[in-house]
Protein backbone atom coordinates (compact mmCIF):
# COMPACT_ATOMS: atom_id res chain seq x y z
CA UNK A 1 0.00 0.00 0.00
CA UNK A 2 1.01 3.70 -0.75
CA UNK A 3 -0.17 7.00 -0.51
CA UNK A 4 -0.49 9.08 -3.72
CA UNK A 5 -1.32 12.83 -2.79
CA UNK A 6 -4.15 14.84 -4.47
CA UNK A 7 -4.45 18.69 -5.29
CA UNK A 8 -5.11 19.43 -2.58
CA UNK A 9 -3.65 18.92 0.99
CA UNK A 10 -3.59 15.90 2.90
CA UNK A 11 -6.14 15.01 0.50
CA UNK A 12 -5.30 11.28 -0.25
CA UNK A 13 -5.62 8.15 -2.48
CA UNK A 14 -4.69 5.01 -0.63
CA UNK A 15 -2.97 2.74 -3.64
CA UNK A 16 -3.82 -1.28 -2.85
CA UNK A 17 -2.89 -4.44 -3.90
CA UNK A 18 -5.25 -6.70 -4.97
CA UNK A 19 -4.93 -10.47 -5.77
CA UNK A 20 -6.45 -11.98 -8.50
CA UNK A 21 -6.72 -15.47 -9.71
CA UNK A 22 -9.34 -17.58 -11.37
CA UNK A 23 -11.31 -18.15 -8.16
CA UNK A 24 -12.03 -14.36 -7.91
CA UNK A 25 -10.01 -11.60 -5.99
CA UNK A 26 -8.60 -10.32 -2.94
CA UNK A 27 -8.21 -6.83 -1.99
CA UNK A 28 -6.34 -4.89 1.00
CA UNK A 29 -8.11 -2.01 2.21
CA UNK A 30 -6.92 -0.49 4.88
CA UNK A 31 -3.44 -0.98 6.86
CA UNK A 32 -3.42 1.32 10.22
CA UNK A 33 0.58 2.03 9.65
CA UNK A 34 -0.02 3.82 6.21
CA UNK A 35 -1.95 7.02 8.15
CA UNK A 36 0.64 7.35 10.71
CA UNK A 37 -1.76 4.29 13.11
CA UNK A 38 -4.85 6.49 12.65
CA UNK A 39 -7.78 4.77 13.94
CA UNK A 40 -11.14 4.52 13.01
CA UNK A 41 -13.65 3.33 14.86
CA UNK A 42 -17.00 3.36 12.95
CA UNK A 43 -17.67 1.83 9.23
CA UNK A 44 -21.01 2.65 7.35
CA UNK A 45 -21.99 1.23 4.88
CA UNK A 46 -24.30 2.68 2.34
CA UNK A 47 -26.21 0.96 -0.68
CA UNK A 48 -28.13 3.51 -3.66
CA UNK A 49 -29.75 3.70 -6.54
CA UNK A 50 -28.20 4.79 -10.29
CA UNK A 51 -28.14 9.05 -9.89
CA UNK A 52 -28.40 8.62 -5.86
CA UNK A 53 -26.70 11.42 -5.01
CA UNK A 54 -25.42 11.49 -0.81
CA UNK A 55 -24.06 14.97 0.49
CA UNK A 56 -22.21 16.78 0.89
CA UNK A 57 -21.99 16.02 4.53
CA UNK A 58 -19.69 17.11 7.37
CA UNK A 59 -19.72 17.33 11.14
CA UNK A 60 -18.80 20.60 13.14
CA UNK A 61 -17.97 19.23 16.57
CA UNK A 62 -16.66 15.86 15.99
CA UNK A 63 -15.01 16.14 12.47
CA UNK A 64 -14.82 12.66 10.99
CA UNK A 65 -11.31 11.52 8.56
CA UNK A 66 -12.99 9.16 5.96
CA UNK A 67 -11.86 6.26 4.16
CA UNK A 68 -14.05 5.73 0.90
CA UNK A 69 -14.43 2.24 -0.69
CA UNK A 70 -16.67 1.30 -3.17
CA UNK A 71 -17.84 -2.91 -2.58
CA UNK A 72 -19.99 -2.83 -5.89
CA UNK A 73 -20.98 -0.25 -8.58
CA UNK A 74 -19.24 2.92 -9.20
CA UNK A 75 -19.50 6.29 -8.22
CA UNK A 76 -18.24 10.06 -8.61
CA UNK A 77 -16.46 10.87 -5.48
CA UNK A 78 -16.32 14.71 -4.07
CA UNK A 79 -14.49 15.95 -1.51
CA UNK A 80 -14.58 19.83 -0.35
CA UNK A 81 -11.98 21.51 1.45
CA UNK A 82 -14.15 23.51 4.04
CA UNK A 83 -11.00 23.89 6.78
CA UNK A 84 -11.51 27.86 8.18
CA UNK A 85 -7.52 28.70 7.65
CA UNK A 86 -7.09 26.41 4.28
CA UNK A 87 -5.74 28.23 1.48
CA UNK A 88 -7.95 25.87 -0.51
CA UNK A 89 -11.07 26.35 1.04
CA UNK A 90 -14.28 26.10 -0.87
CA UNK A 91 -11.89 23.85 -3.61
CA UNK A 92 -12.96 20.53 -4.43
CA UNK A 93 -11.75 17.44 -5.40
CA UNK A 94 -13.17 14.79 -7.48
CA UNK A 95 -12.87 11.18 -8.85
CA UNK A 96 -14.71 7.72 -10.06
CA UNK A 97 -13.99 4.75 -7.99
CA UNK A 98 -15.28 1.29 -8.85
CA UNK A 99 -15.14 -1.99 -6.98
CA UNK A 100 -12.73 -2.96 -9.55
CA UNK A 101 -10.04 -0.17 -8.88
CA UNK A 102 -7.09 -0.51 -6.58
CA UNK A 103 -7.35 1.94 -4.54
CA UNK A 104 -9.70 4.04 -1.87
CA UNK A 105 -9.94 7.59 -1.21
CA UNK A 106 -8.74 9.09 2.37
CA UNK A 107 -10.49 12.48 3.43
CA UNK A 108 -9.25 14.43 6.33
CA UNK A 109 -11.29 16.21 8.96
CA UNK A 110 -12.71 19.13 7.60
CA UNK A 111 -13.99 17.85 4.51
CA UNK A 112 -17.58 17.78 3.14
CA UNK A 113 -17.96 14.34 1.24
CA UNK A 114 -20.62 13.37 -1.04
CA UNK A 115 -21.19 10.97 -4.37
CA UNK A 116 -23.48 10.10 -6.83
CA UNK A 117 -24.12 6.42 -7.72
CA UNK A 118 -23.42 6.22 -11.81
CA UNK A 119 -24.20 2.25 -12.37
CA UNK A 120 -27.54 0.72 -11.86
CA UNK A 121 -26.52 0.60 -7.84
CA UNK A 122 -23.69 0.91 -5.52
CA UNK A 123 -22.48 0.10 -1.99
CA UNK A 124 -20.06 2.21 -0.53
CA UNK A 125 -17.93 1.56 2.62
CA UNK A 126 -16.93 4.65 4.83
CA UNK A 127 -14.15 4.09 7.45
CA UNK A 128 -14.82 7.01 9.83
CA UNK A 129 -12.19 8.44 12.55
CA UNK A 130 -14.90 9.42 14.87
CA UNK A 131 -18.70 7.97 15.59
CA UNK A 132 -21.92 9.99 13.99
CA UNK A 133 -22.71 12.82 16.08
CA UNK A 134 -26.01 13.69 14.30
CA UNK A 135 -26.44 17.55 16.49
CA UNK A 136 -23.42 18.55 14.58
CA UNK A 137 -24.02 17.21 11.14
CA UNK A 138 -24.30 19.45 8.24
CA UNK A 139 -25.59 19.46 4.55
CA UNK A 140 -23.68 21.87 1.87
CA UNK A 141 -25.79 22.68 -1.11
CA UNK A 142 -24.64 19.54 -3.45
CA UNK A 143 -25.49 22.58 -6.31
CA UNK A 144 -24.14 25.55 -4.31
CA UNK A 145 -22.21 27.94 -7.85
CA UNK A 146 -19.68 28.84 -5.94
CA UNK A 147 -18.19 25.41 -5.69
CA UNK A 148 -19.04 24.87 -9.30
CA UNK A 149 -18.62 20.71 -8.60
CA UNK A 150 -19.36 19.27 -12.06
CA UNK A 151 -21.71 16.31 -11.41
CA UNK A 152 -21.97 14.00 -14.35
CA UNK A 153 -26.35 14.46 -13.51
CA UNK A 154 -28.01 17.31 -13.49
CA UNK A 155 -31.41 15.87 -11.93
CA UNK A 156 -29.73 13.53 -8.96
CA UNK A 157 -32.01 11.82 -6.62
CA UNK A 158 -32.30 13.46 -3.54
CA UNK A 159 -32.78 13.21 0.84
CA UNK A 160 -34.91 16.37 2.10
CA UNK A 161 -31.97 16.72 4.19
CA UNK A 162 -29.64 16.90 0.62
CA UNK A 163 -32.10 19.31 -1.12
CA UNK A 164 -32.28 21.97 1.37
CA UNK A 165 -28.67 21.57 2.36
CA UNK A 166 -26.58 25.21 3.14
CA UNK A 167 -24.55 27.65 0.71
CA UNK A 168 -21.30 28.05 1.36
CA UNK A 169 -21.46 31.47 2.75
CA UNK A 170 -23.69 30.41 5.02
CA UNK A 171 -21.97 27.06 6.11
CA UNK A 172 -18.81 30.25 6.97
CA UNK A 173 -20.94 31.97 9.43
CA UNK A 174 -21.32 28.87 11.38
CA UNK A 175 -17.43 28.35 11.65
Amino acid sequence: MKLITTKIKDLKIIKTQIYKDKRGFLKEVFQKKILNNKDFPFDIMSYSKKNVLRGLHIQLNKPQAKIITVTHGKIFDVAVDLRKKSKTFGKYFSLIISDKDDFSFFIPEGFAHGFMCLSKECTVNYKCSNYRDQKSEKTILWNEKKLNIRWPSKKPILSNKDKFGLSLKDYKELI
